[in-house]
C-alpha cells in the first residue's frame, strides 16, 4: 500500500481536493505515446486485476460512480483479454481500441495533478533483537479495529478510522509517539523483525512495503496488515514548516539527509506524524496493493480510491521524475492507494525494487495528467 505517498508536503492543494471528477470522451489518437507503449509489459499487470475483477459479483458496482458501470461489463472484457496474444504489443493495442474509449480525467475543469512515486524499500534485520538490530517493525495487534466509514453512510466514503474497544465503545489508537515509547498494552506490543536502522523503519511505513535481508541470509517480504487510525502528516512539510528545507528542495534524499545529520532531532521530527503501520510478511511475489494483488513495478498506479475503482487501465502522461529524465507516457492500472493521494488527478507511481527504483521514487513530484479507458 502506498501510505504516503509524496514525502515532502503530504497533501493536495485543498482547491483540487474540492474539485468534482469529471470525464470526457476522447480518442486514443490523442493520447501522445500510445502507439510506442509496450503493451506486453502491461499485460501482467492487467491480468493479475483481471483475476481479480472476475471473482466479484457481477451485478455489483465497479466504481463508488455510476460512470464506471457494472462489474459484469468490466468481466466481459477480462475474458476477452484472456484470450488474445500477450506477446503481441499490437493485438493488445487492437484489443483496447476495440472495446474501450478513452477519457480525459479533470479536476473542476483542470486535467493536470500531481504524480509522485514510492518503491518497495530494502532493509536488514533479524528475527531477534540483538546488536545493531534495535528498531522493530511492529506486527498488527489483535485488538486493532479498523473501520470504513463508507460502509455505514456514504457521505463518509473513503473515510476511515482505527482504535481498540473499551466498554462497548471504540477509542483512539495510540500515536506514534505512544507506540514507539512501548505505551501500548504489552500483550498487544508483537516485533515482527527488528532492523538496524530507526530512519528505514520510518521510511518504510510511508512506503508500505519492503524486503527485509535477515542475518542469516533470508529474504523477508513484508507488507502493510493495519493502520492506527491518525492522520498521515509528510515529515518534509514540517522541515519546510520549521525552515529547515525550502518547499523546492524536499525530496525523499533530502529528509533522510536532514535525519542522518541531525540524530539528536530525528525521533521528534518522525513523531511529528502521528501515523503508525504494523506490517506482516508477504508470500507474494511482490508487495500487495490495495486491490489485493501483487504490485508491478512502473505498471501499477495508487489512486484515490474514495473516488477512483481499482482495476482500471488508465493512460498516464508525466513530466520526467527527475531532471533529464523521460516524460512518462504508459498504460497502468489502478491498483493501490494511498494515505495522500487525495483528489480525482493524483496518482502515485509504483517504480519497484532497488537503488534504482527508491532514487526515481524520492524525487518523483510531478505535474502529469490521465486518462480512464472505460468499456465501450
Amino acid at each position: 500500500m502506498a501510505l504516503g505517498g509524496c514525502v515532502t508536503t503530504g497533501e493536495v492543494g485543498k482547491q483540487a481536493l474540492n474539485q468534482p471528477l469529471n470525464i470526457s470522451a476522447t480518442s486514443f489518437s490523442k493520447l501522445s505515446g500510445w502507439g510506442d507503449d509496450n503493451f506486453r509489459e502491461f499485460a501482467t499487470a492487467y491480468q493479475k486485476s483481471c483475476d481479480a475483477i472476475l471473482k466479484r459479483n457481477s451485478q455489483g458496482e465497479f466504481g463508488k460512480n455510476e460512470i464506471f458501470g457494472k462489474n459484469q461489463e468490466w468481466q466481459i472484457l477480462c475474458r476477452k483479454f484472456k484470450k488474445i496474444n500477450k506477446n503481441s504489443s499490437s493485438k493488445m493495442r487492437a484489443f483496447f481500441a476495440q472495446n474501450f474509449v478513452p477519457y480525459q480525467v479533470t479536476a473542476g475543469l483542470n486535467p493536470t495533478g500531481t504524480f509522485t512515486g514510492y518503491y518497495e524499500a530494502a532493509l536488514k534485520g533479524s528475527l531477534t533483537r540483538k546488536g545493531p538490530y534495535q528498531y522493530p517493525l511492529r506486527a498488527r495487534p489483535n485488538d486493532l479495529v479498523m473501520v470504513n466509514l463508507g460502509e455505514f453512510r456514504d457521505e463518509l466514503k473513503g473515510q476511515r478510522i482505527a482504535g481498540r474497544v473499551k466498554g462497548g465503545k471504540l477509542k483512539p489508537y495510540e500515536t506514534h509517539a505512544e507506540i514507539t515509547a512501548g505505551r501500548m498494552p504489552a500483550s498487544q506490543d508483537k516485533t515482527l523483525v527488528w532492523v538496524d536502522s530507526a530512519v528505514d523503519a520510518f521510511f518504510i511505513q510511508i512506503q508500505g512495503s519492503g524486503i527485509v535481508t535477515l542475518d542469516n541470509g533470508r529474504l523477508m517480504r513484508v507488507g502493510y496488515a493495519g493502520q492506527n487510525g491518525h492522520p498521515y502528516y509528510a515529515i518534509g512539510r514540517e522541515l519546510v514548516k520549521r525552515g529547515e528545507l525550502a518547499k523546492r528542495d524536499v525530496s525523499m534524499q533530502s529528509i533522510r539527509a536532514w535525519l542522518d545529520q541531525n540524530p539528536d532531532q530525528a525521533q521528534d521530527l518522525m513523531q511529528t506524524n502521528k501515523s503508525y503501520v504494523f506490517f506482516k510478511e508477504l508470500k507474494s511475489e511482490g508487495p500487495v496493493g490495495g486491490q489485493g494483488v501483487a504490485l508491478t513495478p512502473m505498471r501499477s498506479l495508487a489512486i484515490d480510491h474514495s473516488l477512483v475503482p481499482y482495476g482500471m487501465p488508465v493512460w498516464v502522461d508525466i513530466e520526467p521524475a527527475v531532471e533529464g529524465g523521460s516524460v512518462i507516457q504508459r498504460l497502468m492500472v489502478t491498483q493501490d492507494t494511498g494515505g495522500a493521494i487525495r483528489g480525482p488527478v493524483r496518482g502515485d507511481f509504483f517504480w519497484g525494487y532497488g537503488p534504482q527504483a527508491e532514487k526515481m521514487a524520492g524525487a518523483m513530484n510531478s505535474k502529469g495528467r490521465y486518462w480512464f479507458l472505460l468499456p465501450k
